[in-house]
């Protein structure tokens, strides 16, 4: 409870999902538990197939997390020693560990101050003869300018991945937001209205389960239409053993199967993913018109393509800790992503100055809740205690 005594507002509430979903889940784990098949199977095989014609791609492979997930696709695209990768700072440190996990070396690029994703322009800035691959991230569940990105790719011979963690089920718009306009119609005409996941060469997904397909557990998911890519990526998962020989290893690969009874919360989630999606937007908007007449605040995007895997707010960088406190004394969760570019963080040691328009990102953004378990009445609480705290 709060200092008032009312009920807190979680950023998710995976508890109320649950019983919600109980009468499908109980009896789908009951059948997997029954089944004696734990890894691997036909609820593998069935999610595999069902969230490949959810997206419009041609080969989904389940893995063990979205981390994973990144480092197959890179690794199945040959990205090893020496490759550089231009990538976001913004974003969790998954996007840059699974690059340095190869051996390779993430470039950070700079943000757009209002979608918060990849700015196009700084990835031209950063291609040398070494760059293999541009790797943007859907932050928040936000296509990045996917249009933009694939003309700079093809233009340059590079792989594009799309680390699509935050935002499955969102569809490109080919809405132009903060981008330089420089990518023909053609390009983004035949990008819109298609899934992230099915945009670039490949892309990795998580279902971690605060995301917005989430399991119960650690799993993730590689998409691509290519079929060398896809056979490569799903011998690596398996310790790189052969298809048809279970014990012969050709190369190296990694222990990275997706279990079956996550597979089987996946397919019945999956089911009910277009109405949650809903539901988080009806929350975004009613954000958008309590909160959108604050002075010196940012609120993301409005867009029908944005998934809202977080709702995340720029407020004063002098307010932000005002703010939280204000938030976490009434209540109400709230999360500061991402405190650090990820140029910044020790592990780097300095070696990459912080992009201007991503530092000052940093010292703004808060994530409120946007589940699609809040009542308007959540909304307009979380939006009463931000506004008397601004």
């Amino acid at each position: 409870m709060s200092s008032d005594g009312v009920p807190p507002i979680g950023m998710l509430d995976l508890a109320s999902e649950v019983d919600g979903l109980w009468s499908e889940l109980q009896p789908e784990v009951e059948r997997v538990l029954r089944s004696g098949q734990f890894v691997g199977g036909p609820d593998v095989g069935a999610f595999e197939e069902e969230a490949a014609a959810y997206l419009g791609v041609r080969h989904a492979v389940g893995l063990n997390s979205g981390t994973d997930a990144l480092i197959i696709a890179l690794e199945a695209l040959g990205i090893g020693p020496g490759d550089e990768v231009i990538t976001t700072p913004f974003t969790f440190f998954a996007t840059a560990e699974a690059v340095m996990r190869l051996g390779a070396m993430p470039v950070f690029g700079d943000i757009d101050p209002v979608t918060l994703n990849l700015d196009p322009a700084t990835v031209v800035e950063r291609i040398t003869p070494r760059t293999r691959a541009i790797l943007p991230v859907h932050l928040f569940g936000l296509p990045a300018d996917m249009a933009r990105l694939q003309e700079i790719a093809a233009a340059h011979g590079l792989a594009l991945v799309e680390d699509a963690a935050q935002a499955f089920g969102a569809r490109y718009s080919g809405t132009c937001v903060g981008c330089d306009g420089a990518c023909s119609d053609s390009v983004r005409a035949s990008l819109t209205g298609r899934h992230v996941g099915a945009l670039g060469t490949v892309a990795a997904f998580s279902f971690y389960p605060t995301k917005t397909l989430g399991a119960y557990g650690d799993a993730g998911l590689l998409t691509t239409d290519d079929d060398v890519l896809a056979e490569r990526a799903r011998r690596l998962r398996n310790h790189g053993s052969r298809p048809d020989a279970k014990y012969i290893n050709d190369f190296l690969g990694h222990n990275s199967r997706l279990d079956s009874i996550q597979a089987a919360i996946l397919r019945v989630k999956l089911r009910h993913l277009d109405v949650a999606t809903d539901a988080r937007r009806h929350v975004a908007r009613q954000y958008h018109e309590q909160l959108g007449d604050l002075d010196g605040v940012r609120l993301p995007p409005l867009h029908a393509d944005h998934v809202f895997h977080q709702f995340t707010i720029q407020v004063p960088a002098d307010h932000r800790a005002a703010v939280a406190q204000a938030l976490t004394s009434a209540g109400i969760a709230n999360q500061h992503f991402y405190p650090m570019p990820l140029g910044s963080m020790p592990v780097f040691d300095g070696a990459h100055p912080a992009p201007p328009v991503t530092a000052q990102v940093c010292e703004r953004a808060m994530s409120i809740p946007v589940h699609p378990g809040l009542s308007d009445e959540d909304v307009e609480r979380v939006a009463g205690v931000i506004r008397t705290a601004l």
